[in-house]
């Protein structure tokens, strides 16, 4: 009876979240998709997508493979949220096996990663506009040639749009894992409420320093 009292008090977010996987599963899919036909075609030496010549291409070779891993794992750290091994440690583990994990473990590390990506693809995608639409400029040191409209072009049509989608399924994978994990309904609500005003606001201070260009002090702009 109390259960289902709980579920009825529930929001919509709250129960779709508790109930839903595949958000994990569609992220990991784009996250291998994205690592190995983008990052890892670019540090094979594949020049489609990339309507720029850099000072030093084997630095960016190496830059895309790593980022690749990086995006690979991240893709493959979603299905595991989504696991009972990532709340209680299997018993099969010599010594620590049964013990649960705290929420924060995994929660923090995910957060953290779901904030970068909403950030990078919401602000890219308001700047590449202004660009696009000559209200600002931006100047790419890295690059020894450039054609800004085709990269601001590429950015607001693929790249940033792919950042923003993989921030939602890690978000809504997160918002899983808390809820499984047994995070108290009160503290998931305004947990929720105040990681979104974050994350707002952080979208606000990246977009802001690169419209009125002080993105060197603070941007993470890969």
């Amino acid at each position: 009876m109390n259960k289902v009292s709980a579920t009825k008090r529930m929001n919509f977010f709250e129960r779709f979240t508790k109930s839903a996987v595949w958000p994990a599963y569609i992220g990991c899919l784009c996250a291998f998709m994205y690592a190995v036909f983008v990052r890892f075609y670019h540090a094979a030496g594949g020049t489609i997508g990339m309507p720029f010549k850099m000072k030093d291409p084997a630095m960016l070779n190496m830059a895309s493979y790593i980022a690749g891993l990086v995006i690979m794992f991240c893709g493959f750290a979603l299905i595991a949220l989504i696991k009972p091994w990532s709340r209680t440690i299997p018993l099969k583990v010599p010594l620590i096996g049964g013990r649960k994990i705290h929420p924060l473990t995994l929660l923090v590390p995910t957060l953290i990663g779901t904030a970068f990506l909403l950030t990078h693809g919401v602000s890219g995608m308001i700047t590449k506009v202004l660009v696009l639409a000559d209200v600002i400029s931006m100047d790419f040191p890295a690059f020894v040639e450039v054609d800004v409209d085709h990269l601001a072009l590429l950015d607001l049509l693929f790249y940033e749009p792919w950042f923003t989608f993989m921030g939602i399924m890690a978000g809504l994978t997160a918002a899983h894992y808390a809820q499984a994990s047994g995070v108290r309904q009160s503290t998931f609500r305004w947990g929720t409420v105040l990681y979104l005003i974050v994350v707002f606001l952080l979208t606000i201070l990246v977009t802001s320093s690169i419209i009125f260009d002080f993105a060197d002090v603070i941007s993470f702009k890969i």
